[in-house]
């Protein structure tokens, strides 16, 4: 059975492992405001924000509010390349675009880039589409884990190459809710 177990207001223990406050929700606030910005900013005509499901849920919920590019669409692809706390390597396609995206201007929207396979896959996907453009917010950056050479316009904040959960991020499905990101105590 799943569980979810509070220790402390800084700790909680999810399945078998103890995670500590990372980032808290206030500091979240201030990235996707931030990321906001700088999106509006870029002027980027006709948006479809394409929302990498299910862990960009909640950060792309409170990022699009904050959008006021005109004609900004909306819409999900859900892949999927973690087992636990380690990504597999694979990246597996569950759920498509149902709306044709030719000549379309993409703002991926992902919660974590990491290894930067998933973040491909996306954009090989797009690419077969014949977009117009793609350019890539992600709440989360980790540095020393990314292997790829693909450009992230936007990034919120750069962390270790450590394991996180909370908004919207899981361990093993458990964790999405939780409005503080948390990172895997040593």
């Amino acid at each position: 059975m799943a569980e979810l177990e509070k220790h402390s207001e800084n700790s909680i223990r999810l399945h078998d492992k103890e995670f500590e406050i990372f980032i808290n929700d206030i500091e979240i606030s201030n990235i996707v405001e931030d990321l906001a910005e700088k999106i509006n900013n870029s002027r980027i005509d006709n948006p479809i924000f394409i929302v990498i499901i299910n862990g960009a849920f909640l950060f792309a919920a409170d990022l699009v509010r904050k959008i006021n590019l005109s004609k900004t669409e909306v819409s999900f692809l859900k892949l999927s390349s973690y087992s636990g706390t380690k990504t597999t390597g694979n990246v597996n396609e569950l759920i498509g675009l149902s709306d044709s995206v030719k000549n379309r201007n993409i703002i991926i929207i992902e919660d974590i880039i990491d290894t930067g396979i998933t973040l491909e896959k996306i954009i090989n996907l797009l690419n077969k589409q014949e977009v117009a453009s793609i350019t890539t917010a992600t709440l989360l950056f980790k540095p020393e884990a990314y292997k790829k050479d693909i450009s992230i316009e936007f990034i919120g904040k750069e962390i270790p190459n450590k394991f996180v959960v909370g908004y919207g991020l899981d361990y093993d499905e458990l964790g999405r809710n939780l409005p503080h990101i948390y990172k895997l105590k040593e």
